[in-house]
């Protein structure tokens, strides 16, 4: 079994359990991003690991805060680090910072993204990991931090791709290696339609 097509059990605990709002939102908050399924996100921390083992990464990079337990599970079995960027200033980061700003549809609102300086350099080799890749707002701000930092990003790993939202393509025709656990093609009528090849 090989990208895509292997995670069957993400596609299928979102066929079951997901909700699809109107033709664009997908509620996966009872196992994905506030609840938590431990064994499903231990199992996609597998396959993240098996999709970018040899891509020389030195570092799991993700977003506050629903990418984060995905990041962790993804580093525990690449055995790397993992670093999260804050949504907000807080005073136990300080000032010296990298920040971007990005805006999420989500929440309706803009927020700037920070890192601290002590935890990513040029040395840095990231795989960035989130849990949802849409418009690619998000994704963009991290790349802009990262860049900013002189760090290389080796590999993009997102557990449900919207694939009929510009995120996904853009980056992938800007040349990063992005590989999405579960690409979902369309949501109508409350159906959710996943694409079958190997992105």
């Amino acid at each position: 079994m090989n990208g895509v097509k292997k995670m069957k059990l993400l596609e299928e605990k979102i066929q079951n359990e997901g909700i699809a709002i109107g033709s664009d939102i997908l509620k996966v908050d009872m196992f994905l991003n506030h609840q938590m399924d431990v064994e499903l996100l231990d199992e996609m921390g597998k396959e993240i690991k098996r999709l970018f083992e040899n891509c020389g990464a030195t570092k799991v990079v993700t977003i506050e805060s629903s990418g984060i337990a995905i990041a962790v599970f993804a580093a525990k079995y690449l055995a790397l680090p993992a670093l999260f960027a804050k949504k907000a200033k807080h005073k136990n980061v300080g000032d010296d910072v990298y920040s971007a700003h990005s805006y999420s549809f989500t929440h309706g609102k803009e927020y700037t993204m920070i890192v601290s300086k002590k935890y990513i350099s040029k040395d840095d080799k990231v795989l960035i990991i989130d849990d949802f890749l849409a418009g690619g707002n998000a994704c963009n701000a991290l790349l802009d931090i990262l860049n900013q930092a002189g760090a290389e990003v080796v590999g993009i790993g997102i557990a449900i791709e919207k694939g009929f939202q510009p995120g996904g393509q853009a980056l992938r025709e800007k040349g990063y290696n992005l590989r999405s656990l579960a690409i979902i093609d369309s949501m109508k009528d409350g159906k959710i339609t996943f694409r079958s090849d190997d992105c």
